[in-house]
């Protein structure tokens, strides 16, 4: 009943079962390691997803802008941009923003920081340089003549304002000046 001759036949049994236990240990370290990487991607893309709706979303809303003439009336000194933030957008502290000013002959970025551009609160309950509701309004006051000569357009001419917010949303205002300035006028651009 018995076949004797065949002796090795529980060798090959421990082998196969031992080669199986490690292709299981193989494929499990495989599979953690895929679930691992499949976690750490899925949180960059959330990440990255938020980073782009800011991008997109949290964006300054200029409302008016106003300048004012040099005191010989030849270009524009100042200028003064009505800002609020655009629909949709989460809170926007000012002071981070970027603006970068380019004129006919020069382009320069200011920081609020440097004391290159200012900030006062028309309607803001908290007066915090922070756009939080949709009713806060800043005017944001740029002395183009304190940044040098080059940066204050002449009449007829026009001027950039881009403002970039810390998320990197940007705005950007296109300013021509009128034809004719009065000294010291103030004129809607």
């Amino acid at each position: 009943m018995f076949n004797k001759s065949n002796s090795d036949r529980g060798q090959v049994g421990i082998g196969t079962l031992i080669v199986f236990i490690a292709m299981v240990l193989v494929a499990a370290i495989a599979a953690g390691v895929l679930i691992n990487t499949a976690g750490f991607l899925q949180s960059q893309a959330e990440a990255t997803g938020e980073e782009s709706s800011a991008q997109v979303s949290d964006r300054i809303q200029v409302i008016s802008t106003v300048g004012t003439a040099s005191n010989d009336g030849s270009n524009l000194s100042v200028v003064n941009l009505t800002v609020s933030k655009a629909p949709g957008a989460n809170d926007i502290a000012l002071e981070d923003a970027i603006v970068e000013v380019t004129s006919p002959d020069t382009f320069q970025t200011l920081t609020y920081d440097d004391d290159e551009f200012t900030l006062d609160a028309l309607v803001d309950p908290a007066g915090n340089n922070v756009l939080e509701n949709s009713s806060d309004r800043y005017d944001l006051g740029i002395d183009l003549e304190a940044q040098g000569t080059d940066l204050t357009p002449d009449e007829g001419e026009s001027l950039t304002i881009k403002i970039t917010t810390a998320s990197g949303a940007t705005a950007t205002e296109e300013i021509r000046v009128p034809e004719t300035l009065d000294n010291d006028e103030n004129v809607a651009l």
